[in-house]
This record gives C-alpha cells, structure tokens and sequence, in this order.
C-alpha cells in the first residue's frame, strides 16, 4: 500500500483541520524524505496540531516549549528533530529530521497539491483573450478573466476567475492568479508566484505637482517587476515606478494589505506582514523582515538583514544590519529598550526632581 498514490476521503470529517486524505508513512517518507522510525503502513488521514486527539493525524514538535505535549498528543506520528527522538519513539512512530518546522512546511505543499482542485489547462469561454495575447496551451484561464493585447501567460500558469492581464503584461511558468487579481499594462510577474485575490500590480503611483493651490497629476510612466517564486497576500498594492520600474526581486513575501509605492525596490526574501506601508522610492535591502503595521518613509534605505519591529516608523536610512524598534523615535534595539525602560519610570522621576526642588529651594 505504501507505493500506491494516495486516495482522497468523501466526504471529509467536519472537524478535520485540512482536507481529508489517505496515505502512509512510508508514502510520505518516499515524497519528502526523513528517517522513519514505525510502520511503513501505518494509515494517515490529516495533518493536525501536536495536541490533537485525532488519532490517524501527523502533526510536528519544532518548537521546545511544547515539549511535554509529546506525551499526551494523540497523532498517528510525529516529525521531531534528532534532539527528541527517544522521547518520540517512546510515544509511537516518528519522522526524524534536522528541521522539523521546514519538513512541515513541505509536508502541506505536498498535501495541498493531493487535495486541492486544479483548474484544467485552457480559457474558459466566458473569458475575454485579445487575439494578439499568447497563452500557453498548458496554461488556465479562468471565468470572465480579461487579457488584453501582446500579454503573455506561460506554461502552467492559472489565472482566476474575473482577473485582469493588461497589455503587454507577462505572468511567468507556473504562477497562480487567484480570483480577482488586477495586472496592469507593461507588468512583469515571474515564475512560480502566488498572488492572493485583490491584489492589484500596476496602479498609478501617488505623484502630483503643486499648483496654485492644486495638484497636477505626474503621469506614472514606469512599470512593476517581479522577481521569482513571489507571494503577494489578499489586497495588498504594488504601484507602478514613475520614471523606473518598482521591482520585487525573487523570493519576496508580502501579507495582506501591504502598500508598495511607485519606485520602491525590495531586494530578494525579503519579508513584511500585514498593513506594512513603504513610501515611494525606498530601497529595502535583501533578508530583511517588517513586523505589521510597520512604516518605511521615501527614499531611505534599509541594508541586508534589517529586521523592523511591529508598529516601528522608520524615519531615517539604515546602514548596519540588526533589529530596530520603536513607536518614539527608532534605535538599534539595545538601545531602544533601555530608553523604553526609563520611559517607564518617567512618572516616578518627574516626582523625585519635584521633591528636591522643593527641597532645595526650603
């Protein structure tokens, strides 16, 4: 049975975490590697947190906190690293890894591509394609989706139902579209992006001249590109540049309502949670992280490796790697913290010095 192809469960579980699916453990081992410690045939049916009480579900201890839930959970196996692999063992079966977080994190890739529906290759007659677009016969086009003229869909990419491809606009092999995403003219996705529904690339930057009490609109002559194996979350908005291009280098991870202003350029795994706002032509270097709510004032620059806290302005440009916080005035971390323990104490200071004022002038 380990050799077969999964089987999908119908109907699934209402109480199941994920989609319900049939396999084994040596079935998964065989996809993602690991060493096995159990049954090869041992069933599994869903993926599920360590305290589960599901008793066919695998789930994964990467974090040491939960250490002792290693006793009591009820999963079928569990991924561990080699630092606990005789505490597993003397629960049940186990999946031995240096990194269990990182096995997880393939496991549902792999899960997902078992138990969530693919469209099939081809456009869907409802959807509008210019003649002069190309699309690859490998790829799908989804209902009442638009692609304008001299875009370009390649090999096995899906585009949702109701998106938007504007001319000249190219979505790289294997890229995902979700339902509703807007591309605009001359923008550039690359290969194996994710892009959640909302998402709009390719709107005008916010650019106006003052005049006489008025705004003159600056037309946004750039475009957006992006890089490879990208994810943009649900609403979030990349601006076209001005003059040049507002680029997203490979490896970029955005959350949901995200705001990239025209001619910023983030460099590659670069990550920024939820409602991060980045204004125009900011330059953000590569590995960096931005916690949510975080805000990046125009043309500063951020280095390699800068990892900005949640809620933190960043109101000048940074130089040197590390963590910078604050909703006063930012610091390296360090140093920020300290101030924000004396902060603290401002009420019980500002009392001291009035008792020796009075004192003094007694």
């Amino acid at each position: 049975m380990s050799g077969q192809s999964p089987v999908h469960d119908a109907p699934p579980h209402p109480d199941r975490v994920l989609p319900s699916l049939k396999t084994t453990l040596g079935h998964l081992v065989d996809a993602l590697g690991g060493e096995l410690h159990g049954e090869r045939d041992l069933a599994i049916h869903d993926v599920g947190p360590l305290d589960t009480t599901r008793t066919q579900a695998i789930s994964f201890l990467a974090n040491p906190k939960y250490r002792s839930q290693l006793l009591t959970t009820k999963a079928a196996c569990v991924i561990v690293s080699p630092v606990v692999k005789d505490e597993a063992l003397a629960r049940g079966a186990a999946i031995v890894t240096d990194d269990p977080y990182l096995y997880f994190a393939r496991l549902t890739q792999w899960w997902a591509k078992q138990v969530r529906p693919r469209p099939a290759a081809g456009v869907h007659p409802s959807a509008v394609v210019d003649a002069t677009a190309i699309v690859s016969p490998g790829a799908s086009i989804g209902p009442l989706a638009v692609v304008e003229a001299g875009a370009i869909i390649e090999d096995d990419a899906i585009i949702g139902a109701h998106c938007f491809i504007g001319a000249r606009a190219r979505v790289g092999a294997q890229s995902k579209l979700s339902a509703h995403v807007t591309l605009g003219f001359d923008c550039v996705i690359g290969q194996r992006c994710i892009i959640h529904s909302g998402v709009v690339i390719g709107a005008d930057g916010f650019g106006f001249a003052p005049n006489k009490g008025c705004w003159e609109k600056i037309e946004q002559l750039g475009a957006v590109r992006i890089g490879d194996d990208v994810e943009l979350g649900a609403n979030t908005c990349i601006d076209r540049g001005a003059i040049e291009d507002t680029v997203l280098e490979n490896g970029v991870k955005l959350d949901n309502l995200v705001q990239i202003a025209h001619n910023v350029h983030i460099g590659e795994h670069t990550a920024m949670a939820g409602c991060v706002g980045v204004a125009g032509s900011a330059r953000i270097g590569a590995h960096c992280t931005v916690g949510g709510a975080g805000m990046i004032l125009g043309h500063l620059s951020l280095a390699d490796n800068v990892h900005v806290s949640s809620g933190t302005l960043i109101s000048r440009s940074i130089k040197q790697p590390g963590v910078y916080s604050g909703v006063f005035p930012f610091d390296d971390n360090a140093s920020w913290e300290k101030n924000a323990a004396t902060l603290r104490q401002l009420h019980a200071l500002r009392d001291r010095i009035r008792t020796l004022e009075k004192q003094l002038k007694s």
